[in-house]
């Protein structure tokens, strides 16, 4: 069936389904658009960093694909994804994210999408690049003190989403569109709530810190499986953060399939579910930070599927300081950047 014919199909059937919703139970549809709504935790970025940021790109809207709604964005962007170890809560604290008291970015992607996204680019930054780190300003009015030849991930830690932003801006040149960030728990319950995910792994994993054993081949994940396999490291190659890295990115792209292959605009339960899932441990900026901005984001992205993602890694090398450590690999990482601006 031709894609045209069924999309239409499917919004009919939606639309069916919406209005039953309307007659048979308005304050339920009311009461799911809030808490999905009142899930999301957004912080502002463009305020807390100001002007002084590489240049934002001219985002160009297109024709919308569902009839008189408003034209979707469709402009090139670039946003950071991070997984944070949050400790907050037991849930995350028993998936592996220790005592209470703090969280790093333990995954930082750039996500690149090209202009109409219908295509993207994932660039994975180790968390054991050796950056300079820049002041980035407090909720309390203060400034965390800048450093140099620090761990990536300590941006994070020290000044959070903020600073994991302006940190990577002055790493990359690149400006950062959006920002997104999802914990422990939140990652785990997505993938149960999309009903697991297929992933094949090239080597047998037998890993007593993520707890994870598999197979070489092809395996069919929960949440917590696969969220072990995304922290999976000392048991695959060397076991260096670029090794985990590779494994990520196997796990993006099979997430982004098992949700093309769902469908979920006519199943509302699961649809909601997926949504419950993802917004009540996810945080972002505040372009993103409603059910109405979330849900247009996700719309513009319609024709973007797994096969047109390219993963790369941050060109890096050996850091001279420490062999455990790495540095970007110059100029190799300045052109792939340039490359997203």
């Amino acid at each position: 069936m031709p894609p045209g014919r069924r999309r239409r199909r499917t919004l009919k059937a939606v639309g069916g389904v919406l209005a039953g919703l309307l007659v048979l139970g308005a304050g339920a549809a009311a009461w799911a658009y809030l808490r999905l709504d009142g899930n999301i935790r957004g912080v502002d970025i463009d305020q807390a960093l100001g002007d002084d940021r590489p240049a934002r790109a001219t985002a160009t809207p297109a024709p919308s694909t569902y009839g008189d709604a408003s034209p979707l964005p469709s402009g090139a962007l670039n946003a950071l994804v991070l997984g944070s170890d949050s400790r907050t809560g037991a849930e995350n604290r028993e998936l592996g994210g220790g005592p209470e008291g703090g969280a790093r970015s333990d995954t930082a992607m750039v996500v690149h999408l090209d202009a109409g996204r219908t295509s993207a680019t994932v660039v994975s930054i180790p968390r054991d690049t050796l950056v300079d780190r820049p002041s980035c300003p407090l909720e309390d009015g203060g400034a965390t003190t800048p450093a140099s030849g620090v761990m990536f991930n300590t941006a994070y830690e020290v000044g959070g989403p903020v600073c994991a932003v302006k940190t990577v801006e002055a790493l990359t040149g690149v400006r950062m569109d959006h920002y997104v960030e999802i914990d422990f728990a939140g990652f785990a319950r997505l993938v149960d709530a999309l009903g697991g995910v297929t992933v094949t792994t090239r080597e047998d994993i037998d890993d007593d810190r993520s707890h994870l054993t598999l197979d070489a081949g092809t395996h069919h994940l929960d949440g917590e499986q696969a969220l072990a396999l995304a922290r999976t490291r000392y048991d695959v190659g060397d076991g260096s953060d670029l090794n985990r890295i590779t494994l990520q990115q196997d796990l993006v792209k099979a997430l982004v399939r098992q949700i093309g292959e769902r469908d979920l605009l006519t199943n509302p339960a699961a649809l909601f579910g997926v949504a419950d899932a993802v917004t009540e441990s996810l945080t972002t900026d505040t372009g993103l930070d409603s059910l109405g901005e979330l849900a247009s984001f996700a719309g513009s992205l319609d024709g973007l599927t797994a096969d047109r993602i390219t993963t790369v890694t941050m060109p890096v090398l050996p850091a001279p300081s420490d062999p455990n450590r790495v540095v970007p690999d110059e100029p190799e990482a300045g052109k792939l950047w340039a490359s997203l601006k």
